[in-house]
């Protein structure tokens, strides 16, 4: 019979013109006939409430309390212990669609879908919004998908990105290291729009830039790590114990509890998306100049506090390296700020507190002996994040300390396979982050790897490393958050921005070196 059928790239949510989310699936005959079955089993709030289905004018409707989600095909429905079936016969050339769409079930049906329009509208919109790319490198095709990927996970009406669109798909299979990244991290945003920027893409960065001042708001001092895709605050974290989670993955959590840590790296990640896009000619911004300002003032009291990090860990506070090393970012790029004569601040004074950091961070987070940077103040273990130093500047990457660290983090944190884990889970480090289990390597991290490797000018390693990650995207060339070396397979969240914004990054500086083969 050959190939069967495929799914067309109509399978992804697509807003018709009366604003109701819709998913649409196209099945395409490609050769013989083949007999096929539609399942489609619905249910709410999070697989706990089951629907009342009925018919309402040829269509099929479920309907619990604030939601209705409306089924529309050509194929012949039917009900059957809860569930909706759909069977038909797909010939060469025939096309049988499928379409769910959301409305809050006060409101009147949503309107009858067009398959057809909405593919090709689709189609349209993806192709000419990748024309703008700016980057026309060797790894265009890669570059090309994550930049999608990343628009994708960009809520259109705010402008909020949220680190992955899923929650609880486990880093540890079997395991309790399940979180909900359906949020927007000012983190994961900032870089993402730093990635952005630097292919070409203005408008989004505009956009995520608005986010952000209304966000923040007015109360810059209690900047929250991550909000709502709208700017929501309250991310109450809690547990559905009636969900077994993926591959018995458990707890399956919503909401997320680490809201309201205090990560010291934030300021600086914002205020490096802030200063590229003064950099790139994003049209000036006067309150985001003076958030940038209120941003500092808060560090100039609080950065010698410890903090929770970059990785959220949910045990004591602690002096984390990268945290200071974004400190001194922030303060850096607000001095060029106010020296590009686009704000007015006390300049010598922070002159002075970025000297003053920048030592605190030499003196008390470098291990002499080791010739390495170490995870946080009067530790011995080391910690991935420490391969930014270079990328943002902090020293240069000729600096025998970042070579050092380097070598070091390559040699005792590398898997078997080449990747690189955000720290040890074991020995000093046991319990940093609270949590019992291990994890796979960190794609960000080892992405990092192969930009410190070009930085220091092993630019053929840098290259095998970097091939060999694009290696592991899937057949959609899509990212999660790690990789497991013992089970061979993409883990955690997925697609993760985070994992997709340095992908982009270290192509461009491949790119930039000449390290690539062909």
């Amino acid at each position: 019979m050959g190939h069967p059928a495929r799914h067309g790239p109509g399978d992804r949510f697509h807003a018709p013109r009366d604003g109701a989310p819709q998913l649409i699936r196209i099945v395409e005959g490609v050769s013989g006939r083949v007999p096929m079955r539609s399942t489609l089993r619905m249910r709410f709030s999070y697989g706990r409430v089951v629907p009342w289905v009925h018919k309402h004018e040829g269509r099929t409707v479920a309907v619990a309390g604030p939601d209705s989600v409306w089924f529309d095909t050509e194929a012949e429905a039917y009900g059957k212990s809860l569930t909706t079936y759909s069977d038909f016969t797909v010939a060469p050339g025939e096309r049988i669609a499928f379409t769910i769409s959301w409305e809050p079930s006060h409101k009147e049906p949503p309107a009858l879908p067009e398959p057809e329009q909405s593919l090709q509208a689709t189609e349209d919109f993806w192709r000419e919004w990748v024309e703008h790319c700016t980057y026309h490198g060797p790894y265009r095709e890669a570059v090309i998908r994550s930049l999608i990927t990343l628009k994708a996970l960009t809520y259109a009406p705010t402008g909020g990105i949220v680190a992955a669109p899923t929650t609880s798909l486990p880093e540890d299979i079997g395991g309790v290291r399940n979180w909900d990244y359906r949020y927007t991290w000012l983190r994961d945003a900032a870089i993402t729009l730093s990635s952005l920027l630097r292919t070409g893409y203005r408008e989004e960065a505009r956009a995520w830039r608005e986010w952000l001042l209304r966000a923040v708001a007015g109360d810059p001092e209690n900047l929250q790590i991550m909000y709502g895709i709208a700017g929501e605050r309250e991310l109450g974290e809690a547990e559905l114990d009636w969900l077994p989670g993926y591959e018995g993955s458990a707890p399956v959590r919503v909401g997320n509890g680490a809201a309201h840590q205090l990560q010291l790296d934030v300021y600086g990640e914002v205020t490096e998306a802030l200063h590229l896009g003064h950099m790139t000619g994003l049209a000036r911004n006067d309150y985001a100049s003076l958030l940038q300002l209120k941003l500092i003032r808060y560090l100039e009291k609080h950065w010698q506090e410890p903090d929770e990090g970059i990785w959220e860990v949910r045990g004591p506070r602690r002096h984390f390296v990268h945290s200071k090393v974004m400190a001194w970012v922030a303060v850096d790029r607000t001095i060029k700020l106010i020296e590009s004569g686009d704000a007015d601040g006390p300049l010598e004074r922070w002159r002075e507190l970025r000297d003053e950091i920048h030592r605190d961070v030499c003196e008390k987070g470098y291990d002499k002996e080791r010739n390495t940077f170490t995870q946080s103040y009067g530790s011995k273990e080391l910690d991935a994040s420490l391969l930014l130093i270079p990328q943002m500047g902090f020293l240069p990457p000729d600096d025998k300390r970042v070579i050092g660290t380097i070598e070091a983090i390559q040699r005792e944190l590398s898997t078997e396979d080449g990747f690189i884990l955000r720290y040890p889970t074991e020995g000093e480090s046991e319990g940093v982050d609270g949590l019992p289990g291990d994890e796979g390597a960190f794609l960000a991290c080892s992405f990092w790897m192969a930009d410190d490797l070009a930085m220091i000018g092993r630019v053929d390693e840098a290259r095998k490393l970097f091939e060999k990650l694009l290696s592991l995207r899937n057949d959609l060339g899509l990212l999660a958050e790690e990789w497991d070396p013992r089970l061979q397979r993409q883990v955690g969240n997925f697609p993760q921005a985070f994992s997709h914004v340095p992908l982009i990054d270290t192509a461009l500086r491949l790119t930039a070196s000449g390290a690539y083969g062909g």
